[in-house]
């Protein structure tokens, strides 16, 4: 299998740690955490394992602007802007929401210290048009003479993926060194590239476990045809011909609420609880939602059995801006 290129960005491996939850686990499971918020602070996250390859190929391009797309407090496009300011590169963001009631807090803040070009556009324009928009805009920087190159929200696409089939592999590595074999993988399911990344690894490498992911975006969106997608553009990156089985695809959407950004007071409440009891933040928008219903999936479905892996893919700013929710 043919890896594409990548640029050193994170710090990994991330640690794994036994992680109780709560007192009255089942005997038959335990829970562990990988700490991918330690990837880094300006890009901690799981978005800096996928920003490893699409910005190496945004490189190989010669680009001189990275565009991006995201929601006011995206983790990515904070990401993003901080990756491209470490490389001496500019980075140009399209965010979904409002300038005028921005959240000048968590990542936006950021966004703008590390010098990026914002734009704002509509909720319905995001989800309808902003992969046109980000061709507009790099076609205005290109009138210019300047290159840029697009990457797509989350950075969830082929490229991007294997950012987690490597991390699947820094799994295997790790089962070795602690002597664990993990029966399950746990990660929140947002724009798609991370979950896809796993379940490829998880596939091509024969690794036999139950990858699930939690849906925090949108509980009647069709997610498993836009993983499947980006397994298939990742196959074709790295030439890989053999057939992936999609069958095992496990989403669980019980857990969205409202959507991308919405969590309840019960999630606020658990965050924390869990930050009290673990000294471990979570945020309310991934993390704390998906831990959410981790926690009862756990108690209430025999499914959720064995060593569970629940992989920690940051968001702390994102706390920030509704600390009034606490």
């Amino acid at each position: 299998m043919k890896t594409p290129n990548k640029i050193k960005l994170a710090n990994t491996p991330t640690p794994i740690f036994e992680f109780n939850i709560s007192d009255d686990i089942k005997d038959n499971t335990a829970l562990y955490i990988k700490r991918d918020d330690y990837t880094g602070v300006e890009l901690s996250g799981n978005k800096v394992r996928k920003l490893e390859f699409s910005i190496a190929e945004g490189l190989e391009s010669e680009a001189d602007v990275f565009i991006t797309c995201g929601g006011i407090q995206s983790n990515h496009c904070r990401a993003t802007a901080s990756a491209a300011a470490s490389l001496g590169k500019a980075s140009h963001l399209l965010l979904r929401g409002d300038s005028v009631c921005d959240q000048g807090d968590g990542n936006l803040f950021l966004d703008k210290l590390f010098g990026a070009q914002i734009s704002y556009i509509t909720a319905e324009e995001y989800k309808n048009d902003r992969a046109n928009i980000m061709k507009e805009i790099k076609a205005e920087y290109e009138k210019n003479g300047l290159k840029a190159y697009i990457i797509p929200e989350g950075a969830s696409n082929g490229i991007g993926s294997f950012g987690y089939f490597d991390a699947y592999k820094e799994i295997l590595e790790q089962e070795s060194v602690l002597g664990i074999e993990f029966n399950m993988i746990c990660v929140t399911e947002g724009s798609g590239g991370t979950y896809a990344g796993l379940y490829m690894a998880n596939e091509v490498l024969q690794g036999n476990k139950k990858i699930v992911g939690f849906n925090i975006y949108d509980g009647e969106a069709d997610v498993k045809s836009g993983i499947i997608e980006i397994i298939n553009e990742a196959c074709e990156i790295a030439d890989y011909k053999e057939p992936i089985n999609f069958d095992s695809i496990n989403i669980i959407n019980d857990y969205a609420g409202e959507g991308y950004g919405i969590s309840g007071p019960e999630v606020f409440e658990y965050i924390k609880y869990l930050a009290k009891r673990t000294g471990i933040v979570f945020d309310p928008v991934y993390t704390g939602k998906m831990l959410f219903g981790l926690n009862k999936e756990i108690k209430n479905n025999d499914y959720f059995k064995g060593n569970i892996l629940f992989i920690h893919t940051g968001g702390i700013f994102g706390v920030f801006p509704q600390k009034e929710m606490f």
